[in-house]
């Protein structure tokens, strides 16, 4: 079944996250939640309200939220008013560990200990997260009663 999936990750991971998003393995998926650097920083310009209302509009209609955990994820406060608006909206929601996937310099971080309670945890790398992300999206959606 298609999904509208809202992607949250700290921008910093932003290579990261778009290797998790262009894998392809939702690829009839609509995935949302992705801004270029010059589009934030316009949507940044406005302020703490002009964000949060980007963050809603792109949450609007979603049926699944996809948490992407860096090394610092759990000290970004959109981050976690995304998981706050995922929850109010009666998403499905999962967090992935992507902190194992190589930067643009090749390297790898460690993973925070952000995780959302009662959801389930991936790690991108070592679960086959290129293989298996449309299975636990749709594991996040049934479990959300998103059928």
């Amino acid at each position: 079944m298609a999904r509208k999936v809202f992607f949250s990750f700290q921008y910093e991971d932003v290579h990261r996250a778009m290797n998790v998003r262009n894998s392809n393995v939702i690829a009839s998926d609509q995935k949302v939640g992705f801004i270029d650097k010059a589009d934030f920083e316009e949507v940044e310009r406005k302020g703490e309200a002009a964000i949060r209302k980007w963050i809603d509009d792109q949450l609007h209609g979603t049926s699944v939220t996809v948490v992407l955990v860096g090394a610092t994820t759990n000290e970004s406060k959109y981050v976690k008013y995304e998981i706050d608006q995922s929850i109010a909206r009666g998403n499905g929601i999962l967090t992935i560990d992507i902190s194992q996937i190589s930067d643009l310099n090749g390297k790898t971080t460690t993973c925070c200990s952000l995780r959302v309670p009662g959801k389930t945890h991936y790690l991108w790398c070592k679960d086959n997260g290129r293989e298996n992300l449309g299975t636990w999206v749709e594991a996040a959606a049934k479990a959300a009663g998103k059928a």
